[in-house]
């Protein structure tokens, strides 16, 4: 099978171009927040509805107070434990090289409406699913070699519990937090109070955070967190 590119004559100059869909991609590393800025660099304070394509994770489920429970500690570190072999070995086994993408989290609780333990700060009532975020190139077969590469290395107790989750979550209503995680509860009241019922909405999903900055480094006031809820039509 030929490898050529289809080259097409210029009409105007004579000179041979390339289709538009084979023109090379940027040289630098793979960047989730620069290749899909509208999800990972927005910039509204308030909500806006935008449609999210699927996307695939790797993942470690839950239950707990993210401040307190040796749980959420655990999934944290066994997640960057394989997002880092897998960059590493995409490195060395495709060519490749990415930005380990921001940690992501899925918030959910057992109450009817799937609010009311957010509205409480019922932290203890909590589920969750932290994410890391992976580019279409990286296979399943390859994110399940870097987790038993990982296991194999390290001893962290989540790592066996770290898998592949795939969202399409399509329509979300979705704004950027800027501030501490605590202070989320209004723009939360906002969307569940005004936004959905101006715009005849349900929720239809989990609540899905992005955490752009380092608690560890920056400032509280100054942490950038992306709220998104996937919405359908009420």
């Amino acid at each position: 099978m030929s490898n050529e590119v289809p080259f097409t004559t210029d009409r105007r100059t004579g000179q041979l171009r390339a289709p538009r869909n084979t023109a090379p991609r940027s040289t630098g590393p793979y960047d989730v927040k620069r290749e899909d800025k509208a999800l990972y660099a927005p910039t509204n304070r308030d909500w806006e509805l935008i449609e999210v394509p699927a996307q695939r994770f790797i993942a470690v489920d839950g239950r707990g107070d993210p401040n307190v429970a040796p749980a959420y500690t655990e999934a944290v570190e066994a997640l960057y434990a394989v997002a880092y072999a897998i960059k590493f070995a995409a490195k060395r086994g495709l060519g490749r090289d990415l930005v380990v993408a921001p940690l992501e989290g899925l918030w959910y609780a057992a109450d009817p409406a799937g609010y009311a333990a957010f509205a409480a700060g019922d932290k203890a009532a909590w589920s969750w699913t932290m994410l890391i975020s992976q580019p279409d190139w990286v296979t399943d077969a390859f994110i399940t070699d870097a987790v038993t590469a990982t296991v194999a290395k390290k001893k962290l107790p989540a790592l066996g519990s770290v898998r592949i989750e795939s969202l399409d979550e399509g329509l979300c209503a979705q704004l950027l937090h800027v501030g501490p995680y605590d202070d989320e509860a209004p723009a939360l009241a906002r969307l569940h109070g005004e936004f959905l019922t101006e715009h005849g909405l349900r929720l239809n999903g989990m609540h899905h955070e992005v955490y752009l900055g380092d608690p560890r480094r920056a400032a509280p006031d100054k942490l950038k967190t992306v709220l998104r809820q996937p919405v359908g039509p009420a």
